[in-house]
């Protein structure tokens, strides 16, 4: 054979030589971060496809480079898909961190390191001001705010990112490849700040396996529903998806109810309320929207909002006791639009006063922000909206907040399509707090 016949041989062969090596998948990715609830932790989440050490190797900005490092664990994760693909979801948690100080890390084993990513610790005084982005309804087609949020990220614009449910659409789908690919989509916001979450709808597939083993919340409801403190408030995570999918499980809705009146009951007593006056929920389904689209918050007679009858015994909603503990915010998503209501209680609207409903409002303010961008668009609202619906928009965005301090908290709508014009605000101020405040 000529030496070129065999070069052409050895080059046409290549593919297949490089094809019969196995790869090696001992390379971190999908590296993201959330609060551990505690003060002075961060807890660092990522994704191997074998087997490895969990360590992140960390230092403060400017001091010599990894020279703290931590251990943690691996679990593995089968997705229930027909392949049966295996994945080892690793947690390492820091601790003793400085508050507000800014931290430098990397993630992985001898085996395999991340890009090197920097995050800057909460700062758990109850006098800070913490800002948040706050959206749900992100997936990894059509993710139209994705790249506006990772730039404001990475500026340092956010201490948190609070996503309200709904993630990549989906995330079990081609075997969880389209969570890999979600998942790596936003390490460039979720491996900077804290990624905050809680389960909507589409990832109820497989008992909500994929989001239950790929986040890593406080407590020990596998990020099911969860409460942490930051700045002077108190904020909750629930599962609105427990008053929909009674198959997995009845009990879960009233453990997480359980679990929630003893929460807010703790929240509430006045040592708590003083140094943390203001309550936040969020939940992927709302109570109220004005959508044009047959969803539960639609009807009078919401889930959410007023419980089920058709269960034994009865299960409880979410209105009267957010009401009676004085929940002050309550953010949702699951409607492709943005909406803010008027303080709102029972279909009613109990604005703070004609001139200035926020101000001192008697009732809980509520927020809808579910047009972040995915493959099912935005929807349409009803012409003829409640007069508890304040504004709305159609347009793919997503929300800011910041806790000011115990009486003043900002919000306001981002517009992708305006080029991050702000088309909605409001100052939601309060004297008092607790039940009190609605008398």
């Amino acid at each position: 054979m000529s030496p070129v016949h065999a070069a052409c041989a050895l080059l046409f062969a290549a593919p297949l030589l490089v094809l019969g090596v196995p790869p090696i998948w001992t390379q971190p990715e999908q590296v993201h971060l959330s609060y551990g609830g505690v003060p002075g932790t961060m807890v660092v989440t990522w994704t191997t496809f074998n087997e490895t050490e969990s360590k992140v190797e960390y230092s403060l900005l400017g001091a010599r480079l990894f020279e703290m490092s931590a251990i943690g664990h691996a679990t593995l994760f089968v997705d229930s898909g027909t392949e049966k693909r295996k994945m080892f979801i690793h947690r390492v948690t820091l601790g003793d961190l400085k508050p507000a100080a800014s931290y430098v890390y990397h993630c992985g084993s001898e085996e395999g390191w991340s890009d090197v990513f920097f995050f800057t610790a909460l700062n758990d005084s109850t006098t800070s001001s913490p800002r948040f982005a706050f959206y749900g309804d992100l997936g990894n087609e059509n993710p139209q705010s994705l790249a506006r949020l990772q730039k404001e990220t990475q500026l340092g614009m956010y201490d948190v990112i609070l996503h309200i449910g709904d993630f990549a659409y989906d995330m079990h789908e081609d075997n969880a490849r389209i969570g890999d690919e979600f998942m790596r989509q936003i390490e460039s916001i979720a491996a900077y700040v804290p990624y905050m979450t809680c389960p909507g709808n589409h990832e109820a597939t497989y008992n909500f396996s994929n989001y239950r083993n790929r986040f890593s919340m406080p407590g020990q409801t596998e990020s099911l529903w969860y409460s942490w403190n930051l700045g002077s408030a108190h904020i909750i995570s629930i599962s609105t998806e427990v008053y929909f999918y009674l198959d997995f499980g009845q009990d879960l809705l009233f453990k997480q109810y359980e679990w929630l009146e003893k929460d807010l009951e703790e929240a509430n007593k006045p040592e708590n309320r003083a140094v943390r006056p203001w309550i936040i929920t969020m939940g992927h389904r709302p109570m109220y929207c004005s959508d044009d689209d047959q969803d539960d918050c639609t009807t009078f007679e919401s889930y959410v909002r007023l419980g089920r009858n058709d269960t034994k015994p009865p299960a409880p909603g979410l209105e009267d006791l957010f009401y009676r503990y004085g929940v002050d915010v309550e953010l949702w998503a699951h409607e492709h639009t943005y909406e803010r209501l008027w303080p709102v209680y029972g279909d009613k609207v109990f604005n703070g006063s004609r001139e200035q409903p926020y101000v001192n409002p008697k009732a809980p303010v509520h927020i809808i922000t579910g047009s972040a961008g995915c493959r099912e668009k935005t929807d349409k609202f009803n012409p003829n909206p409640k007069e508890w619906s304040a504004f709305r928009s159609t347009d793919y965005g997503y929300s800011r907040m910041q806790v000011v301090n115990g009486t003043h908290l900002y919000m306001e709508q981002v517009s992708d399509d305006q080029n991050g014009k702000v088309i909605d605000s409001i100052w939601v101020v309060k004297e008092k707090h607790g039940f009190s405040a609605w008398l």
